[in-house]
């Protein structure tokens, strides 16, 4: 409300979920007081190109009062803070800033921006780049706008696009929640079928954006827990809104709750519980494919199967896929080039991925979950021992920043030697946020991966890193 009176708002909260996407895209900047680096806000903040800052404990947040505490000073909803991402400081009171000259150049097209030295030294640096390096870069995008703005920093392409983001839009959660509802499978393909419209909008929108470049889209990801309301309000809200008894709302809640989410129903396992949520979802990319090949524009879609630990997982969801494929470009009278590939994010899709190669075309490390599986280790609760640990030498770096290359590099090695063995020319990406880590980047040119996927306006550093590390590449060939 305030954002569309023209003010400029922060985002406050304890921890985010993506029922709280709404609320990050209004917002300048976003504040939690929990998680870190790896965490929900932090990852959509780092996508949408907003001022984050997470895990800052000593800031008490009264969601009754609708007031922030640091300090000893307490701030009231209207009065002014400030945040500074880079450094983790949050100070009180309006402080000024100025816009970076590469972003309103690159991003708004500022004319200005343009003629500045920093921006043509900017410009400079990524054509250097772009002539030494061999490792790609794509980039993490949910939408037309980010899919831009990636390009134009320089991306190849897409490396990640989350679906489950678009549900969040609009009015798309009502149907979204109204399929979650749904007590039998026609009502849930009724319910699956206003949804359909909507995906297929979306990817049309970032296919054309690509003009050509590959776009890989992950099937539905989160368990479905994470769409339904879990407040009182908001409940009796829905149940006016879809005429369904507030009693079957909650109902549904509690039957959905699960202890240990990230490792519970979720990824592929949604998919073979409810195959036709693939169905659908299959059917938006490709129906979308077809209409912008219709006009004349390449398309590569690249549909990816998150959570994979078992070939018959794969398997299950790929032949809807393949099925799905043919059947559009029969409906629609054209064809194009496809692949259907997975998500490796746990230890043993790593240590059977010359299984799941059978089948699949491409891998895609998604080590945000990799790591977290391989160490035990939850990216949003380490927050309390992290210090202790790097202080004492067991970590050197937060591995949820920079690749742990002695534990989770091994696990990405194996699945590379493994994926190579039965289908030599996979294709080889990594799609978690050490992406657009320099050090992270490094170690995958080293492994001999294809591309690298970061968030949009971390494209340049990820370019950056990739040109370093073949350089370093030609030097060490020299000496020998």
């Amino acid at each position: 409300i305030a954002e569309a009176r023209g003010e400029k708002v922060l985002l406050v909260r304890n921890e985010t979920s993506p029922e709280d996407l709404r609320g990050m895209i209004a917002a300048e900047g976003i504040l939690t007081a929990k998680g870190g680096v790896s965490s929900h806000a932090a990852l959509v903040a780092r996508q949408m190109g907003k001022v984050c800052i997470c895990g800052a404990s000593a800031v008490e947040i009264d969601y009754d009062k609708l007031t922030v505490t640091a300090s000893g000073q307490t701030f009231k909803e209207g009065d002014y803070l400030s945040i500074d991402g880079t450094s983790g400081l949050v100070y009180g009171g309006q402080i000024k800033s100025a816009p970076s000259e590469i972003i309103t150049g690159i991003v708004d097209g500022d004319k200005a921006a343009k003629k500045s030295a920093k921006f043509k030294n900017f410009l400079q640096l990524m054509e250097w780049c772009a002539k030494a390096t061999k490792l790609a870069v794509r980039t993490n995008a949910d939408t037309p706008e980010q899919t831009r703005i990636a390009m134009a920093f320089g991306a190849t392409g897409i490396g990640l696009t989350r679906t489950e983001h678009m549900f969040f839009e609009g009015d798309r959660i009502d149907a979204m929640r109204e399929m979650i509802l749904a007590t039998d499978i026609p009502a849930r393909k009724a319910a699956l079928a206003k949804l359909l419209p909507y995906q297929r909008e979306d990817f049309t929108g970032i296919f054309k954006a690509l003009k050509g470049f590959p776009a890989t889209i992950r099937l539905l990801d989160p368990p479905l827990h994470e769409f339904l309301p879990h407040t009182k309000e908001q409940q009796l809200d829905l149940s006016k809104k879809l005429g369904v008894k507030v009693d079957t709302i909650i109902q549904r809640v509690a039957d959905l709750h699960e202890f240990n989410p990230m490792l519970g129903h979720r990824g592929c396992r949604l998919g073979i519980a409810y195959p036709e949520i693939t169905e659908m979802q299959a059917r938006a990319v490709f129906e979308a494919a077809a209409d912008v090949a219709k006009k004349k524009i390449p398309v590569k879609p690249e549909v990816m199967i998150p959570l994979v630990g078992f070939q018959k997982e794969f398997d299950l969801q790929a032949e809807i896929v393949h099925r799905v494929a043919k059947e559009v470009m029969a409906e629609k009278k054209v064809t194009f080039d496809y692949q259907v590939g997975t998500m490796i994010e746990v230890p043993r899709g790593a240590l059977t991925a010359d299984q799941i190669a059978k089948g699949a075309e491409f891998f895609s490390f998604g080590t945000n979950d990799l790591t977290q599986t391989a160490l035990g280790i939850s990216r949003d609760d380490m927050g309390s021992f992290l210090n202790p640990y790097i202080e004492n030498d067991v970590f050197s770096k937060n591995p949820f920043a920079t690749l742990d290359v002695t534990g989770v590099g091994q696990l990405m090695e194996i699945a590379v030697a493994k994926g190579r063995s039965t289908r030599p020319n996979i294709k080889l990406g990594i799609c978690g946020e050490h992406g657009g880590d320099p050090e992270s980047v490094k170690f995958c040119h080293q492994l001999g991966l294809n591309y690298v996927s970061c968030s949009p306006y971390r494209v340049p550093v990820a370019r950056l890193a990739a040109a370093q590390a073949a350089i370093e590449d030609k030097r060490a060939a020299k000496k020998k």
